[in-house]
C-alpha cells in the first residue's frame, strides 16, 4: 500500500457546496479503486504565483491517500478533463504527516505545539 498526498486547484469562482462536491466526487473515486481517503484538508482560496486559464486565485483542496497506483491514474484520469479544476498534484511519500495544519491559522498551530510539550 503506498501512501501519496494529492492536491487539486479549483478555479477561483467556484462556491463552498461546489468544492464540497468536488471533495466528495474525488473521494468516492478513491474509495471506489481500493484507495482509502486518510485525511482531505481545504486550504482556501490561495493567490496562484502567475496566472493559470486567466485565474489570479485558486482554491486548494488536499488530500493524504493510501492505496496503489491504479487509484492515482484513475483520480487524475478524471481530473484532467474536469472544467472546474486548473491543477493537480500528486506525490508519493513515505509517511504523512497529520499534525501540521501547513495552512490554518498560527494561532491553531501554537495551541497544538504547546499542548505536545
Amino acid at each position: 500500500m503506498n501512501l501519496y498526498e494529492h492536491t487539486i486547484i479549483a478555479r477561483q469562482d467556484t462556491s463552498p457546496s461546489e468544492l464540497k462536491q468536488l471533495t466528495e466526487k474525488y473521494s468516492k473515486i478513491i474509495e471506489k479503486n481500493e484507495g482509502e481517503v486518510v485525511k482531505t484538508e481545504n486550504w482556501g482560496l490561495i493567490n496562484l504565483s502567475y496566472l493559470i486559464k486567466k485565474n489570479k486565485k485558486g482554491s486548494y483542496i488536499h488530500f493524504k491517500i493510501k492505496g496503489s497506483g491504479k487509484v492515482i491514474v484513475e483520480l487524475e484520469k478524471n481530473e484532467s478533463i474536469d472544467k472546474k479544476l486548473l491543477r493537480y498534484l500528486t506525490v508519493r511519500v513515505k509517511k504523512f504527516d497529520l499534525d501540521t495544519m501547513y495552512f490554518g491559522k498560527k494561532e491553531d498551530n501554537e495551541k497544538k505545539e504547546s499542548v505536545k510539550n
